[in-house]
């Protein structure tokens, strides 16, 4: 049985804490839920504008319930790219904070969340699709993945094995919830029975750690940013008696920043727990285990339960001597079903048949741990959000900018033909609006030309050679 259709069996329990410190159990949990979706059509599609917060958790639980399809996006997506999705997509059903969306008549509402029908057609879809979630959050892109409910499951089992959640602990989000990442810990820890202390604050306000405080928060999640941060803000002064375990995901951690929070936590008493994952994966894929800090600090770790991993060459065969590089390859049931880019993908099925090439490039070391040391497509992640930069330079093109686009985590670089000052200033400006990311994360360079080879391609390893990536 899914743990959805289970959470009776923890009813009156804690599930959700809001930052009113309004709590729910997970019997009102079940009855907002329930009453909710039952408004919506089973097997329709809705497009759940998330937020860190008891209504917007409740509607998703809801909907997995009603067996329902949530696409989950952010809550910030700007309104333009979000109606372009609703074109694209034609979804069945909106569910979002009063006054967000004008489009659709009311079915149900929920703490402020309506649910709106839109009047469009139902969508035939896949009987094993559960949730839909994009790989690109912030820039809002139309390709999303599809995860089944065996693949939700599957998963959620797994990182409960690893990480030992236990009805008594309490998660308190430092994640968006549409984030493939955010929400694995949100559905781990109902499955657990544990709670949610559902926050829209951050960790640089105070009330943060005070809520954190006040409520007894066993973890939290980040990633490498939040670190950066909270090295900033001197966690290491902090006193958390309450705090158990730290994870950290959604791109790779400075080996120097791991070595120093191994310190950090070892004296407080506090496991730090370093994970690897997908959105293709569901969530996670491997986590280095505490008990092999600080000897392999670096390390993404071992897969998951359930999971496997191996290497490839370029040929397609496999790599089995250690220190060689060749593309990680992931193997498991929360591999997910594909990519959806419009609606009739919905009865595609599983095209994958539990096997991912993530696209990233590693080696292992005599111990079976693996170590990342590139990546085969042009991805970054910035501050956690997986950003493509092939999609990015079209997002400037379509501004009319002539420019390519490269860097490194948690930096994106412009290379801008004819660029003064201004120019700079203002394409950073545009960037961080469009894809709610810092406008820190952004640099651009001012170049005469793109450099491109005989058959037009560009020559991005010039740019990076003539103009540099930080």
């Amino acid at each position: 049985m899914y743990f959805w259709d289970n959470l009776e069996n923890h009813s009156e329990r804690t599930a959700v804490i809001d930052d009113n410190n309004c709590s729910y159990s997970y019997r009102e949990l079940i009855k907002a839920a329930d009453t909710f979706a039952f408004a919506a059509v089973p097997r329709s599609i809705v497009f759940l504008r998330c937020e860190n917060c008891f209504a917007s958790i409740a509607a998703y639980v809801g909907f997995l319930r009603r067996r329902v399809v949530p696409v989950l996006l952010s809550d910030s997506l700007p309104d333009d790219r979000f109606y372009e999705l609703v074109n694209i997509y034609r979804p069945q059903y909106i569910c979002c904070r009063e006054g967000v969306c004008g489009k659709g008549e009311k079915c149900a509402e929920l703490n402020g969340y309506h649910l709106l029908a839109t009047g469009y057609e139902q969508s035939p879809c896949d009987p094993s699709l559960a949730v839909m979630i994009t790989t690109s959050g912030s820039t809002g892109s139309a390709k999303f993945v599809m995860q089944s409910y065996d693949n939700i499951q599957c998963n959620t089992d797994s990182i409960v094995k690893y990480l030992g959640i236990a009805d008594d602990d309490r998660a308190i989000t430092t994640l968006p919830m549409s984030y493939t990442y955010g929400l694995s810990i949100i559905q781990s820890h109902l499955s657990a029975g544990a709670c949610i202390i559902a926050t829209g604050l951050t960790l640089m306000q105070r009330q943060f750690w005070s809520l954190m405080k006040e409520q007894g928060a066993t973890t939290f999640g980040g990633v490498p940013y939040t670190y950066e941060m909270l090295k900033k803000i001197h966690f290491e002064r902090m006193e958390l008696p309450s705090l158990r375990y730290l994870t950290q995901a959604g791109g790779r951690l400075a080996k120097d920043l791991v070595l120093e929070y191994y310190d950090i936590c070892k004296s407080k008493g506090i496991r730090f727990i370093v994970m690897y994952g997908q959105t293709e994966a569901t969530a996670r894929m491997s986590y280095l285990p505490w008990e092999s800090l600080p000897e392999k600090a670096g390390s993404i770790g071992i897969a998951i339960p359930g999971g496997a991993f191996s290497l490839e060459a370029a040929d397609g065969s496999v790599i089995t001597e250690p220190d060689t590089v060749g593309e990680l390859v992931y193997r498991g049931d929360n591999v997910t079903l594909g990519y959806a880019c419009s609606a009739k993908d919905f009865t595609s099925g599983d095209t994958r048949g539990g096997v991912l090439h993530t696209g990233d490039m590693a080696k292992t070391d005599a111990d079976g741990y693996y170590y990342l040391v590139g990546r085969k497509k042009r991805f970054l992640k910035i501050y956690g959000s997986r950003v493509n930069l092939d999609e990015t330079e079209s997002l400037l093109r379509s501004e009319g900018y002539e420019c390519a686009c490269g860097g490194e985590d948690d930096l994106l670089c412009v290379y801008l033909v004819g660029a003064d000052e201004a120019m700079k200033k203002e394409v950073i400006r545009y960037l961080s609006g469009r894809l709610s990311i810092n406008h820190a994360a952004f640099r651009v360079a001012a170049i005469p030309e793109i450099p491109r080879s005989s058959s037009g391609k560009i020559l991005y390893s010039v740019l990076e050679e003539q103009y540099g990536r930080s």
